[in-house]
């Protein structure tokens, strides 16, 4: 099984069960942005917690076995039509620069880990309208020089 049908059993079984991420998250005792990220393919599970997710989403050993494959990461849009993934794009290209000058400035000439990280998404109440909050946290890593 590859990881685009490894995704639609996933999909299918928590529409099924009608479970949201936040509980198939807890009942892996993993993050909730991090389990929702490997069942859409982007990051690869251990056996013990890819097992635990068919077991609470009764599916078949094939689904384990895809979840713990490393994925091949790659986007195939230059610029994603849906709005809210496309709202990224418009952040990184109105503020990429400033967040990249402001890193520097802080740690040094090196970058952010997508690897070394973590995410957070929450809900924050506002009486205009409740608020989106994203916290992204990684590991810094400066350039070497030899």
């Amino acid at each position: 099984m590859k990881k685009p049908e490894m995704t639609a059993a996933i999909l299918a079984a928590k529409q099924r069960l009608g479970l949201s991420w936040a509980a198939i998250a807890a009942s892996l005792e993993m993050s909730p942005v991090w389990t929702t990220s490997a069942c859409l393919g982007m990051n690869s599970m251990a056996p013990a917690v890819a097992e635990r997710l068919c077991q609470v989403l009764e599916l078949p050993s094939e689904v384990s076995l895809a979840l713990q494959a490393c994925p091949h990461k790659q986007w195939d849009k230059a610029v994603p039509t849906d709005p809210l993934i496309y709202r990224f794009y418009e952040m990184i290209n109105v503020y990429g620069d400033t967040i990249k000058t402001l890193i520097h400035e802080e740690f040094g000439d090196g970058i952010m880990s997508a690897i070394d990280f973590s995410m957070d998404i929450s809900r924050v109440a506002d009486p205009k309208g409740d608020r989106v909050q994203i916290v992204l946290n990684g590991k810094f890593l400066p350039y070497k020089s030899w």
